[in-house]
């Protein structure tokens, strides 16, 4: 899949960096981060922020998408699964380049530990997390 951050280079970095940590967006990348496999539906994503509309958790994914931070990764037909999601999110190889030379990725592995106690995750969430993911 290509990718945005090309032509987004032309615009101040500072601009890109503010981009991604507007409120919504970093939450999004910190659950992208924190989820075991990096590659959370999203369905996931708009468990892990209940406070934010559906609406609003997909404007913003789809924002990160077009500035190249974010991929869309789909599950190969021939590995999906009925009541299952078959969609992912996760960040491209720019995006996780340019989130790790603004020290914007400090917190990785922290935020994959708070990911391990949340024990109060719906009964869908457990199973969609357990869903077939694409290889990396």
């Amino acid at each position: 899949m290509s990718t945005d951050l090309e032509t987004i280079e032309g615009t101040e970095t500072r601009e890109l960096v503010h981009f991604v940590t507007q409120q919504t967006r970093f939450a999004l990348l910190n659950n992208i981060l924190q989820h075991p496999e990096q590659l959370p539906s999203m369905y996931e994503l708009e468990e892990l922020n209940p406070s934010v509309s559906e609406a609003t958790v997909y404007k913003h994914v789809q924002k990160l998408i077009d500035a190249g931070i974010v991929e869309e990764v789909a599950l190969a037909d021939d590995r999906r699964r009925q009541g299952y999601p078959w969609k992912f999110y996760g960040l491209t190889e720019e995006g996780r380049a340019f989130l790790e030379s603004h020290n914007l990725l400090a917190a990785e592995e922290t935020l994959q530990r708070i990911y391990e106690t949340i024990s109060d995750k719906p009964e869908k969430m457990v199973k969609y997390e357990n869903a077939p993911r694409p290889e990396s």
